[in-house]
């Protein structure tokens, strides 16, 4: 894609021009995306006819219509969280369309890493000097590519954006994601894919190492538009905002997918390399992007200062405690679905798959609950 020079500037500039996209009107946007989950619920229709199902024909178009006349614009809209009352028009609507109580195979894109996980699960503590037992797996890993390959488990279609490597570990994970109904594009460099090692504890919890290799050199240059052309749901791991030149190419990804009536989500990534990179300045970033929902654990939440967060959903991770979300309007407290806590590597990712697949606020949550209970019943990040 061609990139002006506006595009190629700073923070400071996509920071000022993201605030100012804010205030546009997203009406047409929404009526837009309504039309065409309908053309696709018309297509099915079609399909189910042909098929002698009619009883789920009628239902399909009855429901499809309804949600059509509920985007235009019909009813009261709330104002989002820590929003002044003169920012009304930018609220975000619900991510997705339910209709006929399933989910409208939803187009989940995420960009971010793609990385070689490789976990250690010890059977004893490390001893310095000497060697201990472990059970080991490798696989394709990284937050965006563990997200894209739970939401596609889940049922949606998933893109995973990401900068690899050209080497035998990029073709390694390329062919780990494919196996798993996962679209992998982004720029293939001369260098190393990522690598990614996290040692297990008996009881399940992990410590994590990184080297993201070629992926924060991902330049706006290098994102193609039509990666987002289908997108219904753009997800940014928060890895892709602390590093440059990675975080112009998600800002612009996220203007991109905005224009096109996608809704945005971020998970904030790791408290450590918020510390390093400055809460403030991270928060900065995250007012540009101003997703719709925001996913952080309670230590994230905290550094940044959770109260002054103006995503108009937030999804805080509390571990064996469950999860909150709260909205302006809502707080819900779900405790986590049993499970046999084997390791905890991706359970947050396969969270924010199952949430954004989208329903209720509540649905949403419990699927992306029993996500991660799946999720930490086995050794590795992926379904």
């Amino acid at each position: 894609m061609v990139v002006d020079d506006e595009q190629r500037g700073g923070h400071g500039w996509i920071v000022a021009r993201a605030r100012a996209d804010r205030g546009a009107d997203t009406r047409t946007l929404l009526l837009g995306r309504a039309r065409r989950f309908l053309l696709q619920e018309l297509l099915e229709a079609w399909r189910a006819f042909e098929s002698r199902e009619t009883g789920r024909v009628q239902a399909t178009i009855a429901t499809a219509a309804g949600d059509v006349t509920a985007a235009a614009g019909g009813g009261n809209r709330s104002r989002c969280a820590d929003e002044p009352a003169d920012e009304e028009g930018a609220c975000s609507a619900p991510l997705v369309l339910a209709v006929h109580g399933t989910i409208v195979r939803v187009r989940v894109v995420t960009l971010g890493d793609v990385m070689l996980d490789v976990v250690v699960r010890l059977e004893e503590p490390l001893a310095p000097g000497d060697d201990v037992r472990a059970r080991t797996r490798t696989g394709a890993g990284g937050q965006a590519a563990n997200v894209a390959a739970w939401a596609a488990s889940l049922g949606a279609d998933a893109r995973c954006i990401a900068k690899r490597g050209d080497d035998a570990t990029g073709e390694l994970v390329a062919r780990e994601l494919a196996g798993h109904g996962v679209e992998l594009v982004g720029p293939i460099a001369s260098g190393a894919t990522g690598v990614v090692v996290s040692l297990v504890d008996a009881a399940g919890d992990r410590s994590m190492a990184s080297d993201r290799g070629v992926a924060p050199d991902f330049v706006p240059e290098e994102l193609d538009a039509a990666w987002l052309s289908d997108c219904d749901v753009l997800h940014i791991s928060g890895y892709a905002l602390l590093r440059e030149p990675v975080s112009h190419t998600a800002l612009l990804a996220a203007r991109i997918a905005r224009e096109r009536g996608a809704r945005v989500s971020v998970d904030v990534a790791a408290w450590t390399e918020i510390r390093a990179y400055g809460p403030v300045q991270f928060r900065d970033l995250l007012d540009a992007v101003a997703p719709d929902v925001l996913f952080a654990t309670e230590a994230e939440w905290e550094m940044l200062g959770g109260a002054y967060l103006t995503a108009p959903t937030g999804v805080i991770k509390r571990g064996a405690r469950g999860i909150v979300v709260a909205t302006e309007d809502a707080r819900l407290d779900l405790a986590p679905v049993p499970a046999e806590v084997v390791d905890t590597t991706g359970a947050g990712d396969a969270l924010a798959a199952g949430f954004l697949l989208g329903g209720s606020l509540e649905d949403a949550a419990r699927r992306g609950l029993d996500a991660a209970a799946r999720c930490v019943a086995k050794v590795g990040s992926l379904p």
